[in-house]
């Protein structure tokens, strides 16, 4: 068996006019792959958020190669640029300060337009500090929403925050070490102190730690304290909020108890809620049987 072939899914790499995204460490320089750093040794061009972080990076696995500026505040002009050099044949590496490319990061309009223009994305899988700490938290990992940094105009923090109390599964949130106090208050304010956390800082670094699992503790810990770094906080799903399969249960209870104790027999009122619902009569009906629901001053 000839193992080169296992290198690359498709051709030798990089191809000619593809547009690579690359995942590059989020703290431990190890961390990068090797198929990454081939990647980054041999497109035609890197961009990149911050030249002088990637710089650091491309030094310490001894690579060499042409980097290019490109950040949420690039011009139009810089975008058209990338394009016609994907177009000529040329081959791009799209890396972040640090882990995985448009996550919490620019880039999603270079993809589009890459895309737009039928030219090939390939994405080069690395470290991503959202999944690092939602496995390493020891919370429920089957299900989860990120939510990636809390806004901070008041209305759509708000309405974030609001979200993240109503979600029934784990929640993953990145915070700066600014803000993070604040924001570990207003949890607090929202969701009680019933609700698993996990606050993480110095991913895959040498002092990486780990705080929780109560949210009073984790405050206590860090209040006072001069912090740096980013943060990535884990919360567990608010378990008290109903279901939508509850809640329906719980609108045919009321409908039913409206409905009876209007006049209509038991029947008639599981016969025109199956009308109006996917349930069929007979369940509706159980719900009569099930619970405790009043018929003309009778419990039936």
């Amino acid at each position: 068996m000839n193992t080169n072939n296992l290198l690359s899914h498709r051709n030798k790499e990089p191809e000619r006019g593809v547009l690579y995204i690359v995942g590059t460490p989020i703290g431990n320089l190890e961390d990068i792959s090797l198929r990454a750093s081939n990647i980054l040794k041999n497109v035609s061009l890197i961009a990149c958020e911050d030249t002088r972080i990637t710089g650091k990076l491309l030094k310490n696995i001894s690579v060499s190669n042409k980097l290019i500026s490109f950040h949420k505040y690039s011009s139009s002009d810089k975008l058209d640029f990338l394009i016609s050099k994907l177009k000529k044949g040329d081959s791009i590496a799209l890396v972040s300060d640090a882990g995985m490319p448009l996550i919490s990061d620019p880039g999603n309009h270079l993809v589009r337009e890459t895309k737009n223009n039928n030219l090939d994305v390939i994405c080069i899988p690395g470290p991503c500090a959202a999944i690092t700490a939602l496995v390493s938290s020891g919370l429920d990992s089957s299900q989860f929403t990120f939510f990636g940094f809390i806004p901070k105009s008041s209305k759509e923090r708000e309405d974030t925050l609001k979200r993240i109390f109503e979600n029934q599964i784990t929640s993953i949130i990145y915070e700066s070490p600014k803000r993070i106090i604040k924001l570990l208050y207003d949890l607090k304010d929202l969701c009680g102190i019933d609700r698993d956390i996990v606050l993480m800082k110095e991913i895959t670094k040498r002092y990486e730690q780990h705080f929780g699992f109560n949210i009073e503790d984790v405050i206590k810990e860090l209040e006072g304290k001069e912090l740096k770094g980013e943060f990535t906080l884990i919360i567990s799903g608010n378990k008290k909020i109903k279901s939508n399969d509850e809640l329906k249960e719980q609108y045919l209870r009321d409908e039913l108890k409206k409905l009876i104790q209007a006049g209509l027999s038991h029947s008639a009122a599981a016969n025109y809620l199956s009308s109006k619902s996917t349930l069929s009569k007979n369940k509706i009906y159980k719900l009569l049987l099930n619970n405790d629901i009043k018929y003309k001053n009778k419990i039936i």
